[in-house]
């Protein structure tokens, strides 16, 4: 009996050390183009400074975010830094859509649109980036 009591204390000691989720808890990076053609950047970037920066601003593990412009591609580029993988991914799908709804809305809007029309920044792409370590020589 001890022998089991003594086995399955090595096993929970062992799946909740911090080293356990050392995998899962390493930061990552969400890649993201958007269609932006150059007479709406700056309606991009006020949309995205309107919706999109609070709702991250109030989320577990974001760390922040950077916009770049690819002016000959006319696409946007944003950076999202995130602190774990485990946190970004534990985010409800319909809080992300929600605020997605709200980004439409407003651009269509300021495009004289109606709030439910087809998006204007596009989603082109979507990626997943883990942080790599130089070796040291």
């Amino acid at each position: 009996m001890r022998r089991i009591t003594a086995l399955m204390l090595a096993m929970l000691v062992t799946l909740f050390t911090p080293a356990a989720d050392a995998m899962t808890a390493d930061p990552a990076v969400e890649l993201l183009r958007l269609a932006v053609p150059a007479p709406q950047r700056q309606l991009w970037l006020e949309a995205e400074a309107r919706t999109w920066q609070p709702w991250l601003e109030q989320q577990t593990g974001f760390l922040g975010r950077d916009l770049y412009w690819d002016p000959v591609g006319e696409q946007g580029v944003l950076l999202i830094r995130w602190a774990s993988r485990d946190q970004w991914k534990a985010i409800p799908a319909e809080s992300v859509e929600r605020v997605q709804a709200d980004f439409e809305a407003f651009t269509n809007t300021a495009l004289g649109r109606p709030p439910m029309a087809t998006a204007v920044f596009p989603l082109v792409e979507e990626r997943e980036l883990r942080q790599q370590t130089l070796p040291t020589p």
